[in-house]
């Protein structure tokens, strides 16, 4: 009967988390990808965390985010934060180090512009990326956001580079606490700058160590979903084990598999690179687990 109950149990969570928001999100961009088909071809695959551009010994990498309305009216601040907070953790997943941001604004010029422009400048600061342009529009009613970054990279992590026989670890930083009124853990606004710069670093020193050869930040969707838009680009499965994943013991599992971390990054590695890439993680204070294995059958299955 135990194990039946705790089969129902994990069915009913699936089902929570697969009806999320986040995760629904991801799946509008299906009907980008249908409609861009005939655009202009690129050299690089486009579903990555951020394009990559050979150039030189290396990559440019470029990325961009546009934020929910609400969220940006719930906490202007928080949300300018983010637009740099999250366009850094995008060019990291791609093993790359963070160049400068441009941002897209429109609202009115009152004082929920400037609370978005002051978080905006405080992480610009705290992660050493500066704002170099964009566009201003301030005769409109509603505030948005919109944030593109420039990033350099002289290896590729990739989320079309994750292969059957692998490890698939998550790495998340667990410092912190819910930012209300969404499900975003924030381990960063507290953090000194020093810390928040150097734990990204991590990601470009994977890279040029070699000791993953796929990555992906932990989006909207979650731990889950994003582990499922890797295993797309890499047209592979997964099998992962729920009470492997990092978590705050304090966090129910169906809020956190619906959590955005400021801090979280799923990654593949081979059997000889799992221990030294959890090392590097876990000296920084980073919680790092394998939480699966990659495997060829096309499908995300938990137990």
């Amino acid at each position: 009967m135990r194990v039946m109950s705790e089969t129902v149990q994990l069915s009913h969570l699936l089902n929570r988390v697969r009806d999320s928001s986040g995760l629904l999100q991801k799946r509008d961009i299906q009907l980008v990808q249908r409609n861009l088909t005939q655009a202009s071809p690129a050299t690089y695959p486009n579903g990555d965390d951020a394009a990559a551009i050979a150039h030189g010994d290396g990559f440019d990498l470029l990325a961009g985010e546009g934020f929910m309305d609400q969220f940006v009216a719930a906490d202007p601040w928080f949300a300018g934060w983010c637009g740099v907070m999250v366009n850094v953790s995008d060019i990291a997943a791609m093993g790359g180090l963070p160049v400068a941001v441009v941002n897209a604004l429109w609202g009115g010029a009152d004082a929920r512009t400037e609370q978005l422009l002051q978080g905006m400048s405080a992480a610009s600061r705290a992660y050493g990326v500066p704002i170099v342009g964009g566009h201003t529009n301030l005769r409109c009613q509603d505030l948005r956001l919109s944030v593109s970054i420039l990033g350099r990279a002289q290896r590729i992590l990739s989320s079309f580079a994750a292969h059957p026989g692998q490890h698939l670890v998550m790495a998340v930083d667990l410092r912190g606490q819910y930012q209300a009124p969404f499900n975003n853990w924030n381990a960063s606004t507290g953090a000194p700058p020093q810390r928040l710069r150097e734990d990204l670093a991590l990601l470009p020193q994977i890279a040029q160590l070699q000791l993953a050869s796929a990555a992906k930040d932990i989006s909207q969707a979650g731990v889950l979903g994003t582990t499922v838009m890797l295993l797309e680009s890499s047209q592979v499965g997964a099998h992962i084990q729920l009470e492997s994943i990092p978590k705050p013991a304090q966090v129910a599992w169906q809020q956190w598999l619906q959590t955005f971390p400021s801090f979280g990054f799923l990654l593949t590695c081979d059997e000889q690179q799992l221990a030294p890439l959890l090392t590097l993680f876990q000296q920084r204070h980073i919680s790092a687990a394998a939480i699966g294995e990659i495997n060829d059958s096309g499908l995300c299955t938990l137990s």
